[in-house]
């Protein structure tokens, strides 16, 4: 079952007028499950209304803190993110699950690593968990982080990301590009687009001799720095994405199982959780994921927008089809891993575990 642990608020810090960062403890007894990596995010859930609402927030500590915390910008009609910046109270309590995502790389404390980060708006809070992270657990490494805002009043983490950079002169560069202020150097003004990435890297960033980049931010902003990279020379294997809005609708429908030809009708498909293992059906027109809920089986989500992979099974048997994936690494679809929620049967009967 998708498992939650309360947390206890301990901490609520405006960074902006827009954002808070929240500082959470967990119970002592789950101390060990909220071990992250930097770069995972946390899923909470609450009720609003009557209805449970589930939404994923990056965590922004580095793993080497002592803290838990998590940073959380307003969304104009979000319930959840309304709530969180301005309801929520020290000593309140949040239903978590235990950290997840795959936004980061292994670390290496031996080598010489160059990263590159690209960040829009809210998709800085990640980046933080790995900066600092990186900062303090590759000791030779070097980290250029590109972060795009409307305004300075706007950049989320401002006085922390100075901190950090003297704190690492020489090994830490953080290039703000501002929409709606011009500054003395036309190159730092503007939108964070394909046209300004072929202006840095033709005269502020060698791409070329990166090892890694991670972009996390709105679709259109992570496509245009990725096309900019790669045609630069950086191989799409080295590029992390994170995306940190809902997907525009009518993106490419990936295809789990390979063969030919919608299944329409109604389905059956064998859910194993928890190690125990029920078939239920599946409606036409039916996502894995929904019809797993309506059969009461507690089966972990978030977002359900293909855009976290907290919904990640693996399909063991049968075929499908995903509306959308926008977390699942390529080599996790060849493995067989779909997100349940984007997911429709393409034959009459799946088999779909997510204990694996």
């Amino acid at each position: 079952m998708a498992q939650f642990y309360p947390l206890t608020v301990t901490d609520i810090r405006r960074d902006t007028r827009e954002a808070v960062v929240v500082t959470l403890a967990p119970p002592v007894d789950a101390a060990e499950a909220f071990r992250f990596i930097q770069g995972q995010y946390l899923t909470f859930r609450r009720c609003f209304d009557g209805e449970d609402l589930r939404r994923s927030y990056s965590i922004c500590a580095g793993v080497d803190d002592g803290v838990l915390r998590v940073g959380v910008k307003r969304v104009d009609g979000g319930w959840f993110s309304t709530f969180m910046n301005e309801e929520l109270k020290v000593g309140d309590t949040l239903d978590s699950m235990a950290p997840m995502g795959n936004f980061h790389a292994p670390l290496a404390p031996e080598r010489t690593r160059r990263y590159l980060g690209f960040a829009g708006g809210s998709g800085i809070t990640p980046m933080i968990s790995l900066i600092r992270t990186i900062m303090a657990r590759e000791p030779k490494s070097s980290f250029t982080l590109v972060y795009g805002n409307r305004s300075t009043s706007a950049i989320i983490f401002r006085e922390e990301l100075e901190d950090l950079k003297n704190l690492h002169l020489g090994r830490l560069n953080i290039v703000h590009i501002l929409e709606s202020e011009a500054g003395e150097i036309e190159l730092f003004s503007g939108r964070l687009d394909r046209e300004k990435c072929e202006a840095l890297f033709s005269r502020w960033i060698d791409v070329k001799a990166a090892d890694l980049a991670f972009i996390c931010g709105p679709e259109p902003m992570m496509l245009a720095v990725a096309d900019a990279l790669k045609s630069h020379g950086l191989p799409e294997t080295a590029i992390k994405f994170e995306l940190f809005s809902s997907p525009r609708a009518g993106r490419a429908k990936p295809k789990a199982g390979g063969a030919a030809g919608a299944y329409s009708g109604a389905a059956t498909a064998t859910i194993v959780l928890d190690g125990a293992a029920r078939d239920i059906p599946i409606a036409a027109g039916q996502s894995v994921l929904d019809a797993a809920l309506a059969a009461a089986i507690d089966a972990p989500y978030a977002c359900k927008a293909g855009v976290c992979s907290t919904c990640r099974g693996k399909l063991v048997e049968g075929e499908v089809e995903m509306e959308a994936n926008y977390a699942l690494e390529d080599y996790e679809v060849e493995r067989g891993y779909i997100l349940t929620c984007q997911s429709h049967p393409r034959t009459a009967k799946i088999i779909v575990d997510y204990d694996q």
